[in-house]
């Protein structure tokens, strides 16, 4: 029965919705000027405050439904009837599952968590099963025949111009020809007949992407072709993209969030899965900034999984962490981390540190280093997939955060990660096999990974190879974060020579060590286990032993620096120089 209350409830959600998606438009639309103007800072930062807008919009209505009704807000019945009304309010929206989402946010706040079923909120969404189309393609279409190849590019380089001229747009073209009959001849003799290109620019740190796919003997593939500025006020194709594989990694979990103008995000999100059909729709929609509609696509399509499985959930592989116990189910390809009572004595943190810095990751440019991650609250597994011993292990641990029932296993708090080969292990195998190329890879990615991170302003902390993994496509990702901090308060120092003999030789350090100091030359520890991983890393990046360049970091980040830090090969970059 429709109350008062119950329309008040459903008004409040959707005019806070509709005010939230009004805000996310505006800060997604500023993209193509600042990309224009090379304002790279100022993306940096609207990324981060548009990611703050949702969980600021929810807590926004929270409190006026608190102020206006009370404990009204706090009766299921009251919430069963809401729901009816709110679905009529939405029923006609583009962005359907995203209101859902919304009113799910809104509910779970306000219930706290108590009953979580499809007659109180949108456990399953009313897109399951059908299909919302704009009015208008989100994709322009170009036929190869209608003046041959390059007049097709032209016509698609005009379509998408910016308010920046083309650097050398005869060169582009040129670049593009030849990347397409030199990297897909085979595609382009049996005959390309149409390329489809979505109409919205997909704008990302320094660099903007055109997002479509070719047509060709049947079949559709996929591309990407990146566009930068060259800071001088002209835009320039920096390379072209069409490996499955590639792309994929383009729309990765390690990256920042694109700013794209999406109307029908479900249709966007059809579109891009034809693309990269190994890409989750989660992964998707978190990729194109709805990270919270990426979290509601994980959750059904986990509880599906598990409908049609069997496999028990098991700790997961590689060493226990002194800050987090993680748990995996081996058929599915995530894991699931949850903060323990007690740390080990060496960590100097606390539980609300921990999260706070999982925050800051959730906010900062990752630069395809550091994997996103989902916060749940209040989460419930089927008891009967938990083994007594994975169960004893969870309570022993983190007896605070884990609830067991005959029925269920229920974490009041824990966070979702894309599962991935811990670089210890994929270390140890490769020196196992004594396979070259994989360690010299895992070695090189490493170091990498920890100077693009100190570029980004990121210090990891406790760089131990456990506290990396390796991702499917062999990039070498940081995903362990209670340690990290911002480069900027790191004091590196030299270790002062010992004044005699027996300080040198002492269990306890000879000097003052300040809390934020750091001693580059204790890296090389990390690298103690095998003289050929020694001898690899100290050729490869022997520099992150050195304290001087830990300092040059810290002054290009002061300056403001935004490094180029972009997700293909530096050898899939087009040639700049212009033939006579």
């Amino acid at each position: 029965m429709t109350t008062g209350a119950t329309v008040q409830i459903a008004d409040s959600i959707f005019q806070h919705f509709a005010d939230y998606r009004l805000s996310f438009q505006g800060l997604t639309a500023g993209a193509r000027e600042r990309f224009e103007q090379a304002r790279w800072s100022d993306i940096q930062q609207v990324s981060a405050a548009r990611i703050d807008l949702y969980q600021d919009s929810v807590k926004a209505t929270v409190a006026a439904l608190e102020a206006q009704l009370a404990d009204e807000i706090h009766r299921p019945e009251t919430w069963q009837a809401a729901r009816a009304e709110y679905l009529r309010l939405i029923s006609s929206l583009t962005d359907l599952e995203l209101a859902e989402t919304f009113f799910n946010s809104v509910y779970c706040s306000l219930s706290r968590y108590l009953q979580l079923d499809n007659k109180h909120m949108f456990v399953r969404s009313l897109l399951e099963g059908r299909e919302i189309h704009s009015g208008d393609q989100i994709y322009r279409t170009y036929h190869v025949r209608a003046g041959g190849l390059v007049a097709m590019l032209r016509r698609l380089l005009d379509d998408y111009r910016f308010n920046i001229p083309w650097e050398n747009k005869r060169r582009d073209l040129r670049n593009l020809a030849r990347y397409i009959c030199s990297n897909q001849r085979a595609a382009y003799a049996s005959g390309m007949t149409s390329v489809d290109v979505i109409k919205s620019v997909f704008y990302r740190n320094k660099a903007a992407y055109l997002v479509g796919r070719v047509h060709v003997a049947g079949q559709a593939l996929p591309f990407v072709l990146p566009v930068l500025n060259n800071g001088n006020g002209a835009a320039y194709i920096d390379t072209a993209i069409s490996e499955e594989n590639e792309v994929s990694i383009i729309f990765s979990f390690t990256r920042s969030y694109f700013m794209v103008d999406v109307n029908v995000p479900s249709e966007f999100i059809r579109f891009l899965h034809s693309l990269i059909p190994a890409k989750s729709r989660a992964e998707l929609y978190s990729s194109i900034g709805f990270y919270k509609q990426g979290k509601a696509e994980f959750y059904r399509d986990f509880i599906d999984h598990l409908a049609g499985s069997e496999d028990l959930f098991e700790i997961a592989p590689g060493i226990k962490g002194m800050v987090m116990t993680v748990f995996t189910l081996p058929s599915y390809p995530i894991v699931f981390k949850i903060i323990k009572d007690r740390f080990s004595s060496s960590k100097n943190v606390t539980r609300q540190i921990v999260v706070e810095r999982y925050h800051l990751v959730k906010r900062h440019d990752r630069v395809g280093r550091m994997a996103d991650t989902q916060e749940f609250r209040n989460f419930s597994f089927p008891r009967k997939r938990f083994s007594q011993a994975l169960i004893d292990e969870l309570q022993s641990v983190a007896a605070s955060s884990v609830q067991v029932t005959e029925d269920e296993v229920r974490i009041s708090h824990l966070w979702t990660e894309r599962r991935m080969t811990p670089l210890n292990l994929y270390i140890d195998q490769a020196l196992l096999h004594q396979d070259q190329y994989q360690l010299f890879h895992a070695i090189n990615e490493y170091g990498k990974a920890i100077k693009q991170l100190a570029a980004a302003n990121i210090f990891a902390g406790d760089m131990l190879f456990k506290n990396f993994g390796v991702t499917r496509h062999g990039r070498v990702v940081f995903y362990d974060y209670d340690e990290i901090s911002y480069l900027t308060e790191c004091n590196f120092r030299r270790i002062p020579e010992p004044l005699y003999p027996e300080q040198e030789l002492s269990g306890e350090p000879w000097y003052s060590v300040g809390i934020n100091d750091v001693f580059p030359e204790e890296f090389s520890i990390l690298t103690a286990c095998d003289r050929r991983v020694r001898k690899l890393f100290n050729e490869l990046h022997g520099d992150l032993l050195d304290v001087s360049f830990w300092k040059e970091m810290q002054k290009q980040v002061e300056a403001g620096e935004i490094i180029d830090v972009f997700p293909y090969r530096k050898i899939r970059r087009f040639s700049r120089v212009c033939s006579k």
